[in-house]
This record gives structure tokens, sequence and C-alpha cells, in this order.
């Protein structure tokens, strides 16, 4: 039996200046760049017992989308030491990576330079379950209960400690569509998340039949890393997935304007309804296949040909699993859809792949307590100002920032990594009340709205006659 767990402990008799719930990218990024200010008392929670970066998908090669520039700080302050070039010349790497002309880091790199500087800043607290957060009115400070966790995971003690202000960092869960929940809950079943792709990755090889389901970019390097390691002719491989085609993801230089500072402020001033058809819209801005893992794909497939025969292969766009059940104890039964033809079939397979992407983690249950504090849309999330505060009820005199969870009031970069540094330097300038962090007035060729006019509305002017140009003019 596990023992009960101490009385709360107190941590300290003054509060923190900002307390943060979470310790992915984006809150270390945050907790980097708060290191170096004077005066300001942070700490940051998180219940896992080290920093890891979507350790399942660190598969041999494959890449981060963005540049190395877009690491946890670069973007705010390039003198910071918390930088990848610190990362490298604290290693020997610098040479090294300067040969290697590579622009974009491969994942498993990325992992170890965060996990570098997680391992080196004091304010983090690995192993800590935050269970509550709540306002206290009569001491103006949020309360912020939490279990300490031993390395079994299993409470230890618990704790409170009150901050003026809070930071929510809980990033993404992995998303299972409907009719694939009750086989991917249940225990034995070969139906994964790509979040846990390399934990089963032997068996995977091992299966008969393959079915990788999810047509982004987590579904083609999980496609294109079986494919290499199963034998010519006997690939047995399906890939399929709802999008009408295996769509490149828009990487020109204009397109990814859509991932700064200017687009993500006049995202936030257009209309609820507007942003919410513009998030769905603008899906192939970050959730398509860059152009080298399509190319690896076709390359491997085509090679399979030289010998006259094809590779026993199946990949079909425009799919979806309508739904899903279990043959004996061993098989999986997947019935799907056509959306253009309207036709359906089934599918047999021994073993199942969602790279079916994240959703954000909903905020209810950590922010159970404030609850009656939070104004929220007209589809009851919360709602977000241009500072990446929650806006609250103005009897709360402290302040809640977000990270990664305003997809609906910021638009598709809110995941993005190349936003990181620029919201973290954000959040400490308006929390310290001065500018720490000057960040640059301009970041995008593009105008995307009305020069002047972002966030006017139209006026309907009475029709008038218009004088034609002369021609050539």
């Amino acid at each position: 039996m596990t023992p009960a767990p101490h009385p709360p402990h107190h941590e300290t008799g003054t509060p923190r200046d900002l307390v943060g719930i979470g310790i992915g990218p984006f809150n270390l990024s945050l907790a980097a760049l708060a290191a170096p200010l004077t005066g300001l008392d942070t700490a940051f929670y998180d219940q896992r017992p080290a920093f890891h970066w979507h350790p399942g998908v660190l598969i041999d090669g494959a890449r981060v989308q963005v540049p190395f520039l877009a690491d946890l700080v670069t973007l705010a302050d390039p003198t910071s030491p918390w930088t990848f070039l610190s990362y490298l010349r604290a290693h020997d790497r610098l040479f090294p990576f300067y040969f290697a002309e590579r622009f974009h880091l491969q994942r498993a790199e990325y992992d170890a330079y965060c996990r570098w500087v997680a391992e080196n800043l004091p304010t983090l607290r690995f192993g800590h379950q935050v269970d509550a957060v709540r306002w206290n009115p009569e001491r103006h400070l949020f309360e912020v209960d939490y279990t300490q966790l031993d390395a079994d995971g299993e409470a230890e003690a618990l704790g409170r400690t009150h901050t003026r202000n809070l930071v929510l960092g809980i990033g993404t869960e992995p998303h299972v569509p409907d009719p694939l929940k009750p086989l991917a809950d249940a225990p034995g079943v070969p139906v994964i998340h790509s979040a846990d792709y390399l934990g089963h990755r032997d068996a995977l090889l091992a299966a008969g039949h393959v079915t990788v389901i999810g047509t982004g970019q987590s579904g083609a390097e999980i496609f294109l890393d079986l494919l290499r390691h199963r034998p010519a002719g006997r690939e047995r491989l399906h890939w399929l997935g709802r999008t009408e085609a295996f769509a490149p993801m828009e990487y020109s230089k204009l397109g990814l304007e859509h991932f700064t500072p200017d687009y993500t402020r006049y995202f936030h001033a257009l209309p609820e309804p507007v942003r919410d058809r513009l998030v769905t819209a603008q899906w192939q801005l970050h959730k398509g296949i860059d152009a080298d893992t399509a190319a690896a794909i076709h390359d491997e497939l085509y090679r399979r040909t030289l010998d006259g025969g094809w590779p026993d292969t199946v990949l079909t766009p425009g799919v979806h699993v309508r739904t899903a059940g279990r043959i004996a104890t061993t098989r999986i039964e997947l019935h799907l859809e056509h959306t253009q033809q309207n036709t359906r079939t089934r599918l047999t397979t021994d073993a199942v792949v969602l790279a079916t992407g994240y959703r954000e983690r909903p905020l209810g249950r950590i922010l159970a307590g404030l609850a009656p504090y939070i104004r929220r849309d007209s589809r009851e999330r919360p709602r977000v100002d241009d500072r990446y505060r929650l806006l609250l009820d103005p009897s709360v005199t402290g302040t809640v920032y977000v990270q990664n969870a305003e997809t609906h009031t910021h638009g598709i970069g809110t995941p993005d990594l190349g936003l990181a540094a620029w919201r973290s330097a954000t959040i400490l300038n308006d929390l310290t009340g001065r500018r720490p962090y000057p960040l640059p007035r301009r970041t995008a060729f593009t105008t995307f709205g009305l020069a002047g006019h972002d966030a006017a509305p139209v006026v309907r002017e009475t029709a008038r006659s218009l004088v034609p140009l002369a021609d050539n003019r």
C-alpha cells in the first residue's frame, strides 16, 4: 500500500512572480529567457521525471521542420547562453555542425538540445504534478497545489505555492479518431498512435500487414521508415488518410510568412467566425508533407520496381474510417469510405499506426478552480488577448498566460517552434512592465490587411460614377 502523502508543504512565504505549469519547449523557452532577469522569481512544474520531446517519433534522420534559429531563445535574444549554438559549443560540436551545412536539425538533436537546457535551469521542477489552481481573493494571489512524485511516479508529498501570475504550457495530446478509440484503448490490440511509434517499432516490423492512417508529415515518416525496413515484394503496407491527396506542405518563403508575428497580430484582430474558417482552410501550411520526405518515399518505391515488379503497398488518400473492430484475437478490420467515389470497402490488417495528429490539451481540469472567472467566446473557448493573457473577471488582479492553447485566437502559428521565443519575450515584456526583450515592429514583407485598417469595419458607400482612365495610364 502506498503511504499517505505528507500534509501540504508551503514552498515559501513570499509569493512568486510567475509559476509555469508544464515544461515543454514553449515553457522551457520562457524559463530560459526569464533566467537572466534579476528580481523575477519563477518556478515551472511538470509531472514527468525529466524533459523529453516526442520521444516516440525521434526516427533516425527525421528533421525538425523549422531552421535551427528557431531554437528556444535566438529569435528573441541571440546572445543568450541557451541558444542552439551555445549547446554545440558546450559539446565541442561547432565545427562539425558548420561543415554539415544543415539548416534543419534532426529531431533527436533538437530533443538533446532542449534536455541540455532543462538540465541546467534551476527554476524547473520535474516530478511535480499540479493538481489544482485557485484564486485567493483575500490575498490577491493564485494558489497552486501540487503532488511531488517519486522516481516510480508515486505520490511522495503534497505542496502548495502562491504566485501573482501563471503561465500554462501543458501542450497537446495525441488525437485518436472516435471509430478507433475502443481498439486503441483495449490492452493487447496493435492499434497505436504515432506518438508511441518507436516503442512498438519492432513489433510493427514483424507484423504481417501494417496500415498507417494519416497523410501528414508523421504518417509519411512512419510509412517511409516501415517501407525501408520491410523486404522488397513483401512490404504489405497500406497508407491512407482523409485528405484528398498526399499533399506537399506549403513551404514557399512568402507562404512561411504566415508564421510571423505580423500574421499573428493580423489573425488575432479578425472576427471569430473568420478566424475559425481560416484555421480549417490553412491546413496545408502545417499539415502537409515536406518535399524531401515525399521524394524519399517515391524514390524508395521506385527503387523497388527495378526488378520489374511493384512493391506490395497501397497508398490511398481521400479515405476515412467509418468503423473498426477485431477479427478473432489478432486481426483488425477497418470499414473504409472513399469520399469522392462515395464507395465503401473493408480492410483487414494486423496492426494500425494512427498518425492522426494532436489536439490542444483541454484546460478545463487544470483551471476548474478558475472557471467562474474565465471569459469565453461563442463556442465556450477561453478568450485570449494579443499578449497571450486569458480574459478574466476584473476581480482577478493576477494574470494567466497561455502557450500553445490559443490556435482559435492566434492562428496556425500557435504550435510552431519558430514563434516560441517571440511569444515568450512578449509574455515577459508584459509581465515585467518593461522591455527586457525589444521585439521587431515588422517581421514580414506581406501586408496581411489593408495598411492602417487592420481591424476597421468596411464602410458601405453609395455607388458613384467613375471616370475611366485614359489608355496607357
